[in-house]
């Protein structure tokens, strides 16, 4: 259908690509790769198994604006933490009552998707660790400020976020944030994350959760 700008066929296609430009960190001790739920989990995954480190995930939820859910007006993760979009947010004169309302569902909905999809497992230290956080791309960058901040707080040694496509002015803004922005296209003319690839089908809870535990928990070197 969007022949025109797909790169990618897949999500596992973007992720086993963006593996090879991430080659350089496959060498650094205690690496740990971080997929956002519920679509940058299969990326990550093929990154995770290229660089030979362990996966887990981030959550962290989009806050959608009331009757246009798809565009973000900011987002929440674990801990409290929620960033806000203002310019969206004054653009459309949304007050706090419906930002709190929005905020206290997608609060459940990244509850469930914790206990869904880690169970019991804890989830993994970051301190002082090299982390890579992953996403099949991003478009406004709530969502990855989001789960920038709540890493930032957890202190790791470098923090990279790494995506197959993003817009060049997201990327910028990114970058005073983190210690590295990797994108594979980085395009002007945008438009939408997944006209640039040719399969976008929504990622299942029972995927990532698949994944997930495919995926090594540890590194070679630690496993006894």
């Amino acid at each position: 259908m969007h022949a025109h700008y797909a790169r990618f066929q897949n999500r596992q296609d973007a992720g086993r690509q963006l593996a090879q430009r991430l080659e350089p960190y496959a060498q650094r001790s205690e690496l740990l790769v971080l997929g956002l739920p519920r679509g940058g989990v299969p990326v990550a995954y093929e990154v995770a198994k290229a660089l030979q480190a362990p996966l887990d995930i981030c959550l962290v939820r989009k806050l959608g604006v009331p009757g246009q859910k798809e565009l973000a007006m900011g987002a929440i993760a674990s801990d409290c933490v929620r960033v806000l979009n203002y310019d969206v947010i004054s653009w459309l004169g949304i007050d706090s009552h419906a930002i709190d309302a929005v905020a206290a569902r997608e609060l459940r909905e990244l509850q469930r998707r914790d206990r869904a999809y880690r169970g019991d497992r804890p989830p993994p230290p970051i301190r002082d660790r090299p982390v890579i956080v992953v996403d099949d791309g991003l478009a406004t960058g709530s969502t990855m400020r989001a789960a920038i901040a709540v890493l930032k707080a957890e202190k790791p040694q470098q923090l990279i976020v790494a995506v197959p496509v993003a817009p060049p002015q997201i990327c910028a803004e990114l970058r005073s944030e983190v210690d590295a922005v990797i994108a594979l296209l980085t395009p002007e003319n945008f438009y939408a994350i997944g006209v640039w690839y040719e399969d976008f089908a929504p990622t299942t809870d029972a995927e990532v959760r698949d994944l997930l535990t495919a995926a090594p928990q540890q590194h070679p070197q630690s496993i006894a």
